[in-house]
Order: structure tokens, then C-alpha cells, then sequence
């Protein structure tokens, strides 16, 4: 019997299975727990040199490959192209960018010893189900092994329109290596159709039936955006439990009445903010009435520690926090708590359900679950409302009940924090019953069987998305 192998650059050990928020964490486990499958990639561990070895373990009955990095592995493919190009790339930051053919040829040649360690474990009838923008070519590494199995590839970050794209110097390349997969799968219609701009116009491969891209070698690869979603259910009964209890009453006890508006990012630049934080002093400054009423709590747990990007955006962070917190603190109110840690996924839901606003704007983003759980967790009968970026690929479907802002534009978000702390509480219950009828719809469940329904489909068979 065919298995789902699914491979990711990193893979979650048995302790993280149990708490794991990521939404490509999450995507797994929950695809995973439907069948037999593997989860393949790296354990996270950094040797001086690659062993070669595959080590397993298991998440409840998920089995789990991994293998781990040698140093020089680590600094070109993981820090160098993958967070030190890609990342920056595709979120739009090309200033922040910098390209490197060593740096380059690391990740191809991460890719390919990926490749030739799991082609031991795959049958031929398995299909491969491989995530993210470190695996963009490990397709292409794999059919030059002599693997014939069906590979869908999704993209949980942005995908750059063709201008941005093209400042990474080996665009046509890595364009060229995904049309090793059968099916691409991207975040929102936006992305797949950057994509398929960037394939029929700057590299001339026709595109038949509105999703079917005719590649150079003849093979035809399916495009179609796929948004990941959540499980509402969950999420609900998480909140409402008493696991965070505990950390709500000493939230409530220091906020004594005050209103409460709450984000959760992991701290990145792509996050937007020192956006956020000026924002919301532009409210402190422009309505003198939520002035001691109102306290944002962000939560930022630090990623990507010896990146010096990330080094950076948290020195400004700390900055922006101290200048507002100096300018606007009363003995008995501290206006911005910022806080560099981790919580527990119920604790985080619980924060979720006690706040007045979610405060979610990135300057760009793939999905954003934060958003969508932030959504999940409320009371129905008593919902917080939620400020969301444009830019957050979650936008396309919670338009019709948060309120849509632009993260750059500081005074816009401030009227929208003004609106959505004063919002009356009807108005509230409507929008957040539109929202919550949108993500049980489209549940993380859901992503998963039309995605794999799709990888089943023989291209020729493919309908327009």
C-alpha cells in the first residue's frame, strides 16, 4: 500500500509534536495522523561533519526520518541562501537580500543529499508531498536519481512578483527545478499567479487550461493555490479550557480593566512591527481618551538568533518599546509589553480569548494562522475584534470581518485600532460569526485532501483553479 512521505527542511522531534503552532508543523501532523506515512528532513541538529546517517523516532504513530547538517551545510543552505537570500526575496525585502554562488551551490547540494538519503525509504508508488522554500529543488534532485513518483511541492511563504524575483541572480534556476513537480501548490491567487507571470513571460512555457504549465522538457505541472488553514474545533476548546487560566488571571490582575490588544509573531522583520508600535503610539497621540485604558501586549519569541537581520529588528524593537513606554508610562500603566519568550499553544489561545483586539500586520506574509486562530479562540458571544494587514495572505478570506489595514500607512492603523476598541458588541458578533463560518469551511483538513486530490490527478486531467 502507496504511503505520503512528506518533506520539509525541519522536522518536529517528538517533544514539539505535542505543542507544535507552526503552521507548517500543524499541516503535517495533522495530514500525517490520516494515513500511513514519513515525515523526512532535518532533525536540527549541526555537526562538524554530515554523518550520512538517518535517525528515527516517532510523534504518537507519525514515524519520523531525520539527519542532521554539518556546519558548512548550515551557514550556505540554511542561514546563507535560504534565510540570507530567499527569505528576504520573497517577502520583499531585497534590501535586505544578498547573494552568494557558494552560499547557492550548498543548498542545491543540500537538496541533493536529502534526496539520495531518502530515496531508500520511498517505494515507487509513495507519493512525496514536499514543503517550503528550502526545498524549492528537491524535485529536480530527485528525478535525477531516477524517481518517478508523484511530487507536489507548496510554498508557505509569499512567492515575489517577477521584478522582485528576478534580483535573486539564479531566478530562472530555481523556476526551472519546480517544474520538476507534478503539482505547485501556493498560499493565495495572488502568489500562484506571480508565478505563472514570472513561467509564461519571462521564461516563454505555455500554460494550457489555465493551470497546466507545459514546461521545456514537456512535462506539464500543475499550478493552484491551496490557503492553509486551521481546526477551528480545536482551537476553541483549547481556549475555553483552563490550561491557561493561571496566566489570564495574572494578565487580568495587572491590566486592572484596561482593554487589551494582543499580537503574536515570531520576531522577523517581515512581522512589521516597529510598524505596529508607532502605530499604536499615533493612537496614544490622536486619542488622549485610550490613554492609561489601553495596553498592547506583543509577544515575539526570538528565531534566527545568528542571523544578523533578525539581531537587528530586535534592536530596533527593544528601541521603539523603550522610547514609547518612556514618553507615555503613569505609575499604574505601562502602554506596550514586549516580551521575547515562548508560550504554550493553549496558554497563547487562552491570551487570544481575553483580549478586547488582535493586532495582526505584516508587512507581508504568506497565510498568517496567527490571524486565523486569533478568530477561533473568542468567545461567540463576547468576540475581540481583528485589525489585519493587507498584505497577510490570511486577508483574502477574513476581509469581510476584520478590518483590513495597510501596515504602512501608521495613521490608517490607528483609526483602525481606535474603531476596532470601540467597536459595539453586535457589529463584533457579526463579523466574527462571517470569519469563523469561513475558516470551519476551509479547515487545515481541507487543504490537505484537495491538495493530495489534486497531486492524484494526472496533469492532463487538470481544471482551472
Amino acid at each position: 500500500m502507496s504511503k505520503l512521505v512528506i518533506i520539509s527542511n525541519r522536522v518536529a522531534s517528538a517533544a514539539e509534536g505535542k505543542r507544535s503552532a507552526g503552521g507548517l508543523a500543524v499541516g503535517v501532523l495533522d495530514a500525517l495522523k490520516r494515513q500511513d506515512g514519513l515525515w523526512f528532513g532535518w532533525s536540527g541538529k549541526v555537526e562538524e561533519e554530515a554523518d550520512n546517517e538517518v535517525a528515527f523516532h516517532r510523534i504518537g504513530r507519525i514515524d519520523c526520518a531525520t539527519t542532521g547538517l554539518s556546519r558548512k551545510e548550515y551557514d550556505d543552505y540554511y542561514r546563507g541562501f535560504s534565510n540570507g537570500t530567499l527569505w528576504p526575496a520573497f517577502h520583499y525585502r531585497i534590501d535586505l537580500s544578498r547573494y552568494d554562488k557558494r552560499e547557492y551551490a550548498g543548498y542545491l547540494a543540500v537538496n541533493e543529499r536529502m534526496a539520495r538519503l531518502l530515496q531508500p525509504l520511498v517505494d515507487p508508488d509513495d507519493r512525496l508531498w514536499v514543503h517550503d522554500y528550502h526545498m524549492i529543488p528537491f524535485a529536480r534532485a530527485c528525478r535525477r536519481l531516477g524517481m518517478r513518483n508523484r511530487i507536489g511541492f507548496f510554498l508557505h511563504i509569499p512567492f515575489p512578483a517577477e521584478g522582485v524575483l528576478r534580483t535573486i541572480p539564479p531566478n530562472r534556476d530555481l523556476v526551472q527545478a519546480m517544474c520538476d513537480y507534478d503539482l505547485l501548490g501556493f498560499q493565495t491567487r495572488g502568489d500562484a499567479r506571480c508565478f505563472l507571470d514570472y513561467a509564461t513571460r519571462h521564461l516563454g512555457l505555455p500554460l494550457e487550461n489555465g493551470s497546466v504549465l507545459r514546461c521545456a522538457n514537456g512535462h506539464g505541472v500543475r499550478v493552484g493555490h491551496y490557503p492553509i488553514g486551521i481546526l477551528p474545533e480545536d482551537i476553541q476548546e483549547q481556549a475555553g479550557s483552563n490550561r491557561g487560566a493561571h496566566l489570564v488571571a495574572t494578565l487580568k490582575e495587572g491590566l486592572q480593566e484596561r482593554k487589551l490588544v494582543i499580537s503574536v509573531d515570531r520576531l522577523d522583520y517581515s512581522k512589521g512591527m516597529v510598524e505596529r508600535f508607532n502605530a499604536y503610539e499615533r493612537l496614544l497621540e490622536s486619542v488622549p481618551s485610550h490613554r492609561g485604558k489601553v495596553s498592547l501586549l506583543q509577544i515575539a519569541p526570538s528565531s534566527r538568533s545568528d542571523v544578523e537581520g533578525y539581531r537587528h529588528i530586535r534592536r530596533q524593537l527593544e528601541s521603539t518599546a523603550g522610547h514609547i513606554n518612556a514618553r507615555w508610562t503613569e505609575l499604574s500603566w505601562t502602554p506596550i509589553r514586549y516580551m521575547n519568550r515562548t508560550y504554550e499553544r493553549a496558554e497563547l489561545l487562552s491570551l487570544f480569548r481575553a483580549s478586547q483586539v488582535g493586532f495582526v500586520t505584516p508587512l507581508r506574509d504568506g497565510m498568517n494562522l496567527v490571524a486565523k486562530e486569533y478568530v477561533a479562540a473568542q468567545d461567540e458571544e463576547d468576540p475581540g475584534a481583528l485589525v489585519l494587514s493587507e498584505f497577510a495572505g490570511a486577508a483574502d478570506e477574513l476581509s469581510d470581518g476584520a478590518i483590513i489595514v495597510n501596515p504602512y500607512d501608521l495613521d490608517a492603523m490607528a483609526r483602525a485600532l481606535d474603531r476596532a476598541l470601540g467597536m459595539p458588541l453586535a457589529e463584533r458578533k457579526e463579523r466574527h460569526g462571517v470569519m469563523l463560518r469561513g475558516l470551519r469551511e476551509h479547515s487545515i483538513r481541507e487543504w490537505r485532501d484537495r491538495f493530495l486530490a489534486d497531486l492524484d490527478r494526472p496533469s492532463a486531467d487538470a481544471r482551472p483553479t
